[in-house]
């Protein structure tokens, strides 16, 4: 997946996590009621946010950190047919230590 996206700036790939399909109660849900998770695994990320000075900031995740975003957050890509979310690391609000 590495070789295939390269994001840019402070741009973050994250897998997200797979939906519950059953409720706690015991009952399986359909595909059209399950909730996208707003949490996932980092895949790939870029060098991050250039300052006006020239300088990089360094992101606060590494590949492989699980992390929590908004609801509506970034955009939805397929990678060879996987879903993925392409988020600012502005839009991230927690890593899962």
């Amino acid at each position: 997946m590495a070789n295939k996206l390269r994001p840019l700036d402070d741009n973050i790939v994250v897998k997200p996590a797979s939906a519950e399909e059953k409720t706690a109660g015991g009952i399986y849900l359909p595909d059209a009621a399950q909730e996208k998770p707003a949490k996932g695994t980092v895949v790939a990320m870029g060098p991050g946010r250039l300052l006006k000075t020239g300088k990089r900031v360094q992101p606060g995740v590494k590949i492989g950190d699980t992390v929590i975003y908004g609801k509506y957050a970034g955009n939805d890509i397929k990678i060879d047919n996987i879903e993925h979310k392409i988020l600012r690391e502005a839009e991230l609000l927690a890593k899962v230590e």
